[in-house]
């Protein structure tokens, strides 16, 4: 990484990549270990990435917006 880049610090859509992945790995361990149901967490996690890619903004991406003053790439 850049000595550019990494002064601007974490984008949003990097912020809900890590997120993502993070709910979706847990979910999927409380799914194997407590309860199959957890698997519903996943499919919520999928539909919020497809709801970004598809309009630019999910509920995540917002509330990241509003409450931590994150940018968006190139933004």
């Amino acid at each position: 990484m850049s000595e550019a880049g990494a002064r601007r610090g974490w984008t949003i859509e990097r912020v809900l990549f890590a997120i993502a992945g993070t709910v979706t790995l847990a979910s999927v361990a409380l799914a194997v270990t407590v309860s199959p149901w957890f698997l519903l967490v996943t499919v919520a996690v999928g539909i919020n990435q497809w709801a970004y890619v598809s309009t630019g903004g999910c509920p995540a991406s917002l509330m990241l917006g509003r409450f931590t003053g994150l940018r968006r790439f190139g933004g």
